[in-house]
């Protein structure tokens, strides 16, 4: 009887010691992980393990491209919960659920263009090396108070969009909720939008696939239009002084094929007129507001159009004279709606992309 209460006592013990010792391997093997993607650098600060819940905790997870130029990392991640998901189990799956605290994600354009220092391979997927990270699939994904700014310091002047408080959600992203609908997963998320815009995306999605089906929906309310400034300066040479922009899209991928649209609209714009313009800034800016006056439909106060997207996503047909000819659509025929148009079928992207094989 001594013996056998040895033999528990030293299993104890051992197992103990393999609890204590567990966060310190995780994390050397997150570590390793992270900075074993070519081109990038990264690391965790610590990592808590919750036995009882099947969890481990990432604590300040950050990833940063080779010799960026930002102090700020592309990815950080104060908080990442992951653990089973426990209602699956009875499903007969065993799948995972991430939770994100404040997530922070900086796409710097010039970091994205850079080569890697010389003798390194070439730059890795950094969003495989993520999914390493978790060791079964995962089934349900959310984000709290999220963060994406898009940077461009090449730009003159600097162009800088941010989308904050955003709160993501996806679900049965593995299909463990059996459904015979060809795009099972739901995803929902909302932001605030540069110019204290309100953003919302909504959709269906099959990311079973290598690039994943989706009938996809997203709408920028209210963002107040001087936010663009720097943007509209680098693409046209103008300027606002007030006024609101709006942004409303749907699109649909089958099979790798793409159909869509984008809907800018541009809402009561005033332009910024400088006294110490040169002549000829003075005469574009005269001609943008020609432009704007003559195309913009008076009852609404709105200059807008609707750009077609279309075709292989290696090779995407914008519609130039689609778009050119719906400015004159909202101006003179009929006014664009301030919301998305329900006019994207997913089956027609089926049908076109069966078409093209």
């Amino acid at each position: 009887m001594k013996k056998k209460w040895k033999i528990l006592l030293g299993i104890a013990i051992l197992l103990i010691i393999a609890r204590l010792l567990l966060p310190y391997f995780l994390e050397k093997y997150v570590n390793k992980t992270l900075n074993d993607i070519p081109g990038y650098e990264g690391g965790v600060s610590d990592i808590d393990v919750a036995l009882y819940r099947g969890a481990y905790v990432i604590e300040d997870l950050w990833l940063d491209k080779e010799n960026a130029t930002l102090d700020a990392p592309l990815l950080n991640f104060p908080k990442s919960d992951i653990s089973i998901e426990w209602k699956s189990l009875f499903k007969g799956r065993i799948v995972s659920e991430i939770v994100l605290h404040s997530p922070e994600m900086n796409y710097i354009f010039e970091d994205q263009k850079k080569t890697t220092p010389e003798g390194k391979p070439d730059v890795g997927d950094w969003t495989d090396a993520l999914t390493d990270l978790v060791p079964i699939k995962i089934n349900h994904l959310e984000a709290h108070d999220g963060k994406i700014n898009f940077v461009q310091f090449s730009a003159d002047p600097n162009i800088d969009l941010v989308f904050d408080n955003i709160f993501l959600y996806a679900t049965n992203l593995q299909n463990v909720r059996r459904t015979d609908t060809i795009l099972p997963s739901t995803i929902n998320a909302t932001a605030t939008s540069f110019g204290g815009g309100k953003a919302s995306l909504d959709g269906r999605i099959n990311v079973m696939k290598k690039i994943p089906d989706m009938d996809v929906e997203f709408a920028l309310k209210k963002a107040d239009v001087t936010a663009l400034n720097e943007m509209s300066i680098n693409a046209v040479g103008v300027d606002f002084a007030s006024g609101t922009f709006e942004l409303y899209s749907e699109m649909a991928i089958a099979d790798g094929y793409l159909k869509g649209y984008l809907k800018p609209m541009f809402i009561n714009t005033e332009l910024i007129g400088e006294e110490d313009q040169g002549f000829f800034e003075k005469i574009w800016e005269g001609f943008v507001g020609v432009f704007k006056f003559l195309f913009k439909n008076q009852g609404t106060d709105t200059l807008a159009t609707k750009a077609p997207l279309e075709g292989d996503l290696n090779n995407i047909d914008t519609g130039v004279l689609s778009t050119i000819l719906n400015i004159f659509k909202n101006a003179w025929i009929s006014a664009f709606t301030t919301d998305v148009d329900k006019d994207i079928n997913y089956q027609e992207a089926v049908k076109e992309s069966k078409e093209g094989d």
